[in-house]
């Protein structure tokens, strides 16, 4: 088991390295289908579960190289670095950029997970209360997530209409015999609002006074100069004391406060650490290891905490990138997941095996060829390819979930998730509806 739990780390390593280094690659889109795919084939849940965690790990090492030389996120959580690795950009420390983020990564990596099985351990107690009420707690973390958001007001309007939405479905696939009654049609619903946005512009391009309304460009030139030389991998000779210091902090806050909005600590705590600095060139170079420690330690707290502790989903990302570990059916649900399958020791060797490999290869990798891998992926692998796996793979788990009549479903459901989306709503508003939307419908019918 565990050579198999190496071997599979390994693959994550090699292929989200090359994933996480896409523009665009979202961690929701790209990792949970995949997760999904293991699971339902009959992997085992160690070997998931070290996939799963070295897949994270690669995604936010890598995520460094897109951001700091072609100023695109890989993903949600980097976007609020953009600004800072270009104004490193702009000062030719392209290379102070890379390595700064990737060290930052190692730094939430190491700290958080054994802080998260330490705050696990600590909330275990209490797991069958919160579970007798998860329900309302998703329909309550909505609302929160909701007002913790920009956009407050469309994001607490979206939550009941999405909740129809998804219940609407169920019921209309139960009356035309499409399901047995009373089986939840979940994991295609999960990926529509996943590739919400992506399916939104797709429809948007069948319509052709808003395609032609679109901005078209001709072949991208991309400027992958290097003005530094990457010398040492070592992170405490990368990362200032200071630096250090605030990205240590940096993950214990966010290994704390695993249910919050990641984007949102990350744009918080950034600003506030590097609020002091005038310089930019100095504030830019706390900002980035800080709010990519932080980053990297709310997706592991997010995962394992609730994961170990509880068994459902409670935080952003246990609901997104993570939501196959709790719920796949028939293989997981919410009452029998790798929650109820794998020892706690089972869990630290998968997380610490994961975790380990990834760091290793991913890196030195980062730190020493960021360069050669920007100019590969750029170069060789565009951004739609990665869109059209995804979607064709949401359409084979739609298929499989409900038959031809769930694909229309499942594009019903990504239309009106990528419009919310589109509109200010956070994934977090609207994954919290898909859970809470039997019990919200429920109570709503019995209140009017």
């Amino acid at each position: 088991m565990i050579i198999q739990m190496i071997i599979a780390a390994l693959a994550a390593t090699i292929i989200y390295s090359i994933i996480g280094a896409a523009p665009g690659a979202d961690e929701t889109a790209t990792i949970a289908p995949v997760i999904l795919i293991l699971i339902l084939a009959g992997v085992s849940a160690p070997v998931v579960l070290s996939f799963f965690i070295a897949a994270i790990v690669s995604c936010k090492l890598i995520d460094a190289v897109p951001i700091s030389i072609a100023g695109i996120p890989a993903g949600v959580m980097s976007t609020p670095m953009v600004e800072h690795a270009m104004v490193l950009k702009k000062h030719g420390l392209v290379d102070r950029s890379i390595r700064k983020i990737a060290a930052g990564a190692l730094v939430g990596t190491i700290i958080s997970i054994p802080v998260s099985f330490l705050l696990a351990g600590l909330i275990a107690p209490y797991a069958e209360p919160i579970k007798a009420y998860g329900n309302m707690i998703f329909f309550v973390g909505a609302i929160l997530l909701a007002l913790m958001s920009k956009e407050k007001l469309i994001g607490l309007a979206s939550i009941i209409p999405m909740a129809l939405v998804i219940q609407g479905l169920r019921q209309l696939y139960w009356a035309t015999g499409v399901v047995d009654e009373g089986k939840n049609v979940f994991i295609s619903f999960f990926l529509g609002i996943t590739l919400g946005p992506a399916l939104l512009s797709f429809f948007e391009l069948l319509n052709s006074q808003l395609r032609g309304g679109k901005p078209t460009f001709g072949k991208r030139k991309l400027n992958l100069k290097f003005e530094g030389e990457t010398t040492s991998i070592n992170p405490l000779k990368i990362l200032t004391k200071e630096e250090l210091g605030f990205s240590s902090l940096a993950s214990l806050i966010g290994s704390v406060l695993f249910i919050l909005s990641p984007v949102g600590l990350t744009i918080f705590l950034g600003e506030l650490v590097s609020g002091r600095k005038k310089d930019p060139v100095q504030k830019a170079s706390i900002a980035l290891p800080t709010m990519e420690a932080l980053a990297q330690a709310t997706y592991f707290s997010g995962t394992l905490i609730p994961l170990i502790a509880l068994g459902i989903p409670l935080s952003p990302m246990a609901i997104g990138p993570a939501n196959p570990l709790f719920n796949a059916p028939p293989v997981y649900t919410l009452e029998n997941n790798m929650h109820h399958i794998l020892s706690l020791p089972d869990m630290l060797i998968a997380t610490v095996i994961g975790a380990f490999i990834a760091c290793a290869l991913t890196y030195v990798i980062t730190v020493r060829y960021s360069r050669q891998i920007c100019r590969f992926v750029f170069k060789n692998i565009p951004h739609e390819a990665f869109l059209g796996l995804f979607f064709a793979l949401v359409l084979f788990l739609a298929y499989r979930d409900a038959g031809v009549m769930n694909m229309f479903g499942v594009l019903l459901v990504g239309v009106v998730a990528g419009t919310f989306k589109k509109l200010g709503v956070g994934y977090g508003v609207l994954f919290m509806s898909l859970y809470s939307a039997s019990w919200l419908v429920d109570k709503m019918a019995n209140i009017f």
